[in-house]
């Protein structure tokens, strides 16, 4: 398993000194895919599979909580789409060194169905043709399956779908055509999932927001409705697109100790959700490809690495935290810091809302948020995903001399509220919200670097003084070394 770790201490000898410490950045990692077992388990406790051997009809044939073992050289399924294996309860699948499980370009998916306990250990597992949105192992989001120490490369759609209590350690998911985990369950979604150590890199080769513009279906890892996820001690690199996007209605996730680098969107996207730790990350040339995309067409919106959107801390959805909580992190020349973002037209029910169908975890139907009844309490309040409550400090944010204009912001703001007719959130209802009512706030942060922050809308964007003066008060404590005020 990887074993870096960010500048955590390092940020805390800024906090209790107030002297700025310059320190080596966090070294990449070295991508670790780990082998399976050279020889079987133990004599007869495993079945030793062969090269040409039909691994499908062995599964079939043996009972629950059988291992299999799979050795040195290229397996392949039935030559029809459609082949695949069907695992029972208990098994397990593990690879020697070198053990390859090939879709040859003309199988769908890997492992699939719903049993659960199951095991896929130390396998290459590459060339499977896995249909938009769909994975190629545990393409049916079965509970407790344990994907560990694989080499998930060269497939299209997703590496991997996730179920409940799915782990997923020290794998190299790289180079699919969507995503390395596409974390959907549909039902009654996804609980307990893991996602260790492991190297996610490369994804979306298909380039899938240009097939489907507006699909928001790209990147390292999507997220959808999961509650209860761990992250980390991952590399999440080149990905095109973002390297994390938890949508719609996510909660209690801890993002910690990860190596977040180089991937052309956001390197963090949280988006209409809920609950949220993000602890001794280190974020690194992130959101360059899109943010100058933006800054091309002339986009000012102030695009984030770290993006928080219509997301935030909610007492009354149970996880382990009641905040959003982004601390004692190291950004280092990003296309900017981190946006914290709420579209005023957004809202459970509304035509402008793309999670369509989707309503808020505080009210139990979308046709609840309706006029007249939106308008007053408490469904003015639970229609609404809220930017609240959001915890920014003891985080470390560098940008070089060669940046300036768009790439040096942080932002705190939301729009104009205008549609549908029958909102109650128009006009500046939420940008005032979200600005001072909401308890979003940045303090004890430390800045190098020409820093300026948009505030409320677009319109406003402020240098240092006056996001520290009032009437935002923001960033209490922070030290800052050439903010270009």
């Amino acid at each position: 398993m990887p074993t870096w770790r960010p500048l955590s201490l390092v940020l805390s000898l800024i906090l209790a000194t107030g002297v700025v410490v310059t320190a080596p950045a966090a070294a990449s990692p070295v991508a670790v895919c780990e082998a399976g077992p050279a020889s079987p388990p133990k004599p007869d406790h495993a079945v030793v599979v062969e090269p040409g051997t039909d691994l499908s009809a062995k599964t079939r044939e043996l009972p629950a909580g059988t291992t299999f073992w799979l050795a040195k050289g290229t397996h392949k399924l039935d030559p029809d789409e459609f082949g695949q294996i069907i695992p029972k309860d208990g098994n397990a699948y593990l690879g020697a060194p070198g053990a390859i499980l090939d879709g040859a370009g003309v199988n769908r998916y890997a492992f699939t169905q719903q049993a659960s306990d199951v095991v896929i250990r130390g396998l290459t597992i590459r060339g499977f043709m896995a249909p938009q949105d769909q994975g190629v192992v545990n393409h049916d989001s079965g509970a407790h399956w344990t994907i560990e120490g694989n080499t998930i490369e060269d497939n299209r759609g997703a590496a991997m779908m996730a179920g409940p209590r799915q782990q997923i350690l020290r794998n190299c998911l790289r180079n699919n055509g969507q995503y390395g985990i596409n974390a959907y369950r549909a039902g009654d979604g996804i609980t307990g999932l893991v996602v260790e150590g492991n190297e996610i890199s490369g994804n979306n080769t298909d380039d899938w927001e240009k097939k489907v513009p507006g699909c928001g279906c790209s990147g390292g890892v999507k997220f959808w409705a999961v509650d209860g996820a761990d992250v980390r001690g991952n590399w999440v690199h080149h990905n095109h697109g973002a390297g994390l996007w938890a949508d719609t209605n996510n909660n209690d996730f801890l993002i910690e100790d990860n190596v977040i680098e180089d991937n052309e969107a956001e390197a963090l996207f949280y988006e209409i959700s809920y609950n949220l730790v993000v602890r001794g990350n280190t974020f690194r040339r992130n959101t360059l490809v899109q943010g100058r995309a933006f800054a091309a067409r002339g986009d000012d919106f102030p695009v984030g690495t770290v993006y928080i959107s219509e997301s935030g801390g909610e007492p009354r959805v149970r996880a382990r935290t009641s905040l959003v909580e982004i601390t004692d992190n190291v950004f280092e020349d990003n296309w900017a810091g981190i946006t914290l973002w709420e579209n005023a037209d957004r809202f459970c029910n509304s035509p402008a809302n793309t999670s369509s169908g989707s309503c808020t975890l505080l009210v139990p139907s979308v046709s609840s948020c309706s006029s007249p009844g939106i308008a007053s309490k408490p469904l003015y309040d639970d229609c609404r995903w809220k930017t609240q409550r959001v915890s920014i400090h003891g985080n470390r944010f560098r940008i070089g001399s060669g940046c300036s204009g768009f790439c040096g912001r942080m932002a705190l703001l939301a729009n104009f509220g205008t549609y549908p007719d029958w909102s109650p959130y128009r006009g500046s209802t939420v940008s005032d919200a979200v600005t001072f009512r909401q308890e979003n706030r940045w303090y004890d942060n430390a800045y190098s670097g020409d820093w300026r922050f948009v505030v409320h809308d677009t319109s406003r964007t402020v240098g240092f003084s006056e996001w520290q003066g009032a009437p935002y008060s923001q960033d209490a404590g922070a030290s800052v070394e050439d903010s270009g005020r």
